[in-house]
């Protein structure tokens, strides 16, 4: 990745430094590097902020897959040196969630690193004669889109987000889920707006296929849909695939990626550990291999170790995860292997169920599955659907969501009598 060490070193770095001195977890955008950028600011630098961007949207990104792959019963995280990952994480005896662990610190405050950056872009942008209308249209665009989807993960973990962070001085109040929700989609529009009359002129490192201004609609068309069923908004998250890249007969693999490299100043992705590894193991819940059916290819992401892994807490597993298979394997953002989930789900929902089976079949043939042969009912279906993501996306973020949203958190196993499964994590202490 290595269009982004420049800016990696010279700025985002920088900005991530002085957060924890300054008010909450935003940073101070007085600083002088900041003036800098708001001074007429040329195309280089204007580009610099993009790549700053697009390389801290993988700053912490191993914890929220930790966050939400655990408490999903997807994964065990072993580590000697952190027992919180099967203590707080599982809710094992009497531990619950805290709002000042790292868990849930490290994950919130590099999101909204982030989000402080496309702030700063979308200020340079709209305050410099040193590029077209068009040309900042399209870095605003794509500030927007970035915006919105870290703004999601946020909600995704603690249930309320803080919208509005443009002013450290001035924070915008806490809300709650559904208006979090709302904010978020009308982001996703502002870019979408943006974008149909852009033009694009930087680089993207994990953009491949959509590095343009029609890419990056579909791009943030993709996300819309993603919002719009956790809305239950169907009929227009059908609208927003027609928009996406979504095709049915198209690769799984086809989206937008964090990618990573071993270039000087670049990042590995931190959710890739060896096979067979002691010590620090990330493993498959013993669940993913007892519920998947016969011929499933997708057993192949927990694949079978050389020697059982285990740990003091009292939790096993004899395969490890293995999505991630090297130290530069990409990290999907939102891929069509999602999307025609959601185009199934939201057929589903509109009780347009033969698309649905349809759109289902592809998948589980894909997979080495025959047609499905189940019942032809919204609540059949559903079920289906739901097992279908399950394991297509599997540690990509998503199980313990789909399960809230559906209220099937009960339905996750309890690996110890007196485990828990939290619904949410707390606010950061920072924000109380």
């Amino acid at each position: 990745m290595k269009r982004l060490n420049h800016i990696q070193t010279i700025f985002f770095a920088g900005m991530v430094l002085f957060i924890s001195s300054c008010k909450k977890d935003y940073g101070n955008l007085n600083g002088p590097t900041v003036e800098a950028y708001q001074n007429n600011a040329t195309q280089a630098e204007l580009n610099n902020l993009v790549s700053g961007t697009e390389s801290g949207m993988r700053t912490s990104i191993a914890f929220y897959l930790d966050d939400v792959g655990t408490i999903g019963r997807e994964i065990y995280h072993f580590s000697n040196a952190e027992p919180r990952y099967v203590t707080d994480l599982l809710g094992a005896s009497n531990a619950t969630l805290s709002s000042s662990n790292f868990y849930i610190t490290a994950p919130w405050a590099s999101r909204y690193a982030v989000i402080k950056n496309c702030n700063v872009l979308i200020d340079a942008a709209n305050n410099t004669t040193l590029v077209t209308d068009a040309q900042k249209k399209g870095y605003t665009g794509f500030a927007h889109t970035i915006k919105a989807y870290q703004l999601l993960m946020n909600l995704n973990l603690t249930d309320s987000i803080r919208v509005d962070v443009a002013d450290p001085n001035n924070l915008g109040p806490i809300v709650g889920y559904q208006t979090g929700l709302d904010a978020i989609s009308s982001l996703l529009d502002s870019g979408k707006t943006d974008l149909t009359n852009a033009e694009v002129v930087f680089a993207l490192a994990g953009f491949s296929g959509f590095n343009d201004a029609a890419g990056l609609l579909k791009f943030n068309r993709a996300l819309a849909a993603r919002v719009d069923v956790y809305e239950q908004k169907w009929p227009d998250a059908l609208t927003a695939l027609n928009e996406s890249f979504f095709n049915l007969n198209g690769d799984f693999y086809m989206g937008v990626n964090h990618v990573f490299g071993t270039g000087s100043g670049d990042q590995l992705n931190p959710a890739f550990i060896p096979q067979n590894q002691n010590g620090e193991v990330r493993v498959a819940h013993p669940s993913y291999a007892d519920d998947i059916l016969p011929n499933d290819d997708r057993i192949s992401k927990a694949t079978l170790r050389n020697s059982t892994a285990s740990i003091s807490a009292g939790l096993s597993s004899n395969r490890d995860v293995w999505v991630y298979t090297s130290s530069t394997a990409p990290i999907p953002i939102i891929r069509n292997e999602e999307l025609i989930l959601i185009y199934a789900e939201a057929k589903i929902q509109t009780n347009q169920l033969s698309d649905a089976v349809n759109a289902l079949n592809i998948i589980r043939n894909k997979h080495g599955l025959p047609n499905y042969s189940g019942a032809i009912s919204q609540a059949a279906l559903i079920d289906e659907m739901l097992y279908e993501r399950r394991y297509s996306l599997y540690f990509e973020g998503h199980r313990w969501i789909d399960m809230r949203r559906y209220d099937r958190l009960d339905q996750l196993p309890l690996d110890r009598p007196d485990d828990d499964v939290w619904s949410e994590f707390p606010l950061p202490v920072t924000e109380q």
